[in-house]
């Protein structure tokens, strides 16, 4: 049978599958529930079937999500013992990010470009980064005064050991964070904005020695890059099972119904991000002539990482090499890219202007634009330098609330649902990532539209 022909049959048994057991979920229709589960699992099977024939890694973690959720639905005590194997690949990932950080910004900036370019490029990335997420900010505020989410919810008190409320930050705490004072200790605690600037530093240190000082670590700094591309690579070939273990747990530990009862709060979410995709980032990418079509096939396999991990660390090494293939060169890559964890964080960005509102609505606390234009201004400075990690922006939105004499309250009940929400807000977070990176390529005019065969060659699993 033909791969098209095969992919329509299986996408009507699944939906018909689906279809199946949302009327029965609704009482529209009484079938058995083991009748039910066969059906699903008997179209799950062909979807496996057909990510055997497809052997692509990102086929293997979108269908690894689909098996993941029914795991989790069907066996939610099993599922929520999966969760180690996600943790692992998560563990596995984190150990890559300082080394490639370190050796890729350090290449990029004393072995192909000049002092002078670094600077360009460090400001034309602050610009963009700075427009893209007050754009952000506007849309999640919008999202939520018009949704109104917030309003009718019957507050529930209810104590939790996952988030701690932190300390309040004054502006000098916020930038003493940014500077390292020991790089090793930067590296353990998994501080990139720390690592960045340390790396930046001192690779514009590496650029001022002479040619035969400054070569050999250079090239060491080369082959750390290189080498932990290939770790990359070996790692990734566990992602399919430690996404279908993160999607299982999330399922069983939550269940479908919570979707339901946060319904609302979910779609404003939802919503408001793919409207940030259609008007701003869609936007973007046609006036700085980013192919489109090439540009989301490339990051369909970081952003599905993402999505299911609810980290943007776990998609980032991905992610590069995927910007490299598509003609954005390694040097502004490795600069730009890193950056925009600490100050590109769109996702993350509108999900606190959102949140932060409707933990005021569901207290019952009118806030008039003014004082919620400056709460949301305040999220955004707060939320710099914030690595992408599951809960943090929980963390940011817990210490707001209490700078603002806000109840927590609320705030527990947006950690009922926090994975699910995390989820979206994280793919945003590497979807505006890459695309800067592809920007400011186009900026420098340094945006290859034509790579070479070894940048377009895609590694299949």
């Amino acid at each position: 049978m033909p791969k098209s022909r095969l992919v329509l049959l299986i996408a009507l048994i699944f939906t018909a599958a689906l279809s199946l057991s949302l009327l029965n979920e609704y009482g529209y229709l009484a079938i058995a529930p083991p009748v039910l589960t066969t059906v699903r699992w008997i179209a799950i099977a062909l979807v496996l079937y057909f990510a055997y024939l497809k052997r692509s890694l990102t086929t293997w973690i979108l269908v690894s999500m689909l098996v993941g959720a029914e795991i989790g639905y069907d066996f939610p005590a099993f599922a929520q013992n999966l969760n180690v194997l996600s943790k692992v690949f998560l563990k596995m990932v984190k150990t890559i990010i300082a080394p490639l950080l370190f050796g890729t910004l350090v290449v990029g900036i004393a072995g192909h470009s000049n002092l002078k370019q670094v600077g360009s490029m460090g400001v034309k990335a602050l610009v963009y980064f700075e427009i893209v997420t007050t754009l952000a900010l506007f849309i999640g505020l919008a999202a939520i005064n018009i949704s109104k989410a917030g309003e009718g919810i019957q507050l529930k008190a209810a104590a939790t050991d996952e988030i701690k409320k932190p300390e309040p930050q004054t502006v000098s705490d916020i930038i003493l964070h940014i500077f390292p004072e020991n790089f090793a200790k930067s590296v353990v605690e998994g501080q990139v904005l720390q690592i960045v600037v340390f790396s930046i530093l001192f690779g514009i240190a590496l650029a001022m020695l002479s040619e035969a000082k400054r070569r050999p670590m250079l090239e060491f700094a080369e082959s750390l890059s290189e080498t932990m591309f290939k770790f990359t690579n070996i790692i990734m070939y566990f992602a399919p099972i430690a996404v279908g273990a993160a999607i299982a747990y999330t399922v069983g530990h939550m269940g479908f119904g919570i979707l339901v009862n946060l319904f609302k709060l979910l779609a404003t979410l939802y919503v408001s991000l793919a409207a940030f995709v259609l008007l701003v980032l869609l936007p973007v990418a046609y006036f700085f002539r980013i192919p489109i079509k090439k540009f989301a096939s490339a990051i369909a396999e970081p952003v599905s990482i993402a999505f299911a991990t609810t980290s943007s660390e776990a998609a980032l090494p991905r992610a590069m090499e995927a910007m490299e293939r598509i003609g954005v060169p390694r040097k502004i890559i490795a600069f730009v890219m890193p950056m925009g964890y600490s100050f590109n964080l769109d996702g993350t960005t509108l999900y606190l202007s959102l949140a932060s509102i409707f933990v005021a609505q569901a207290a019952g606390i009118h806030m008039p634009w003014e004082q919620q234009l400056l709460m949301v201004f305040t999220l955004m400075l707060t939320s710099k330098g914030v690595a992408g990690v599951p809960r943090a922006s929980l963390v940011i939105l817990l210490g707001t609330a209490t700078s603002f004499n806000l109840p927590i309250e609320p705030i527990f009940i947006i950690l009922g649902i926090d994975e699910l929400m995390d989820m979206a807000r994280t793919a945003i977070n590497v979807t505006g990532n890459c695309l800067a990176s592809a920007v400011i390529a186009r900026w420098e005019g340094e945006f290859n539209d034509n790579p070479t065969p070894e940048q377009v060659l895609v590694e299949e699993v």
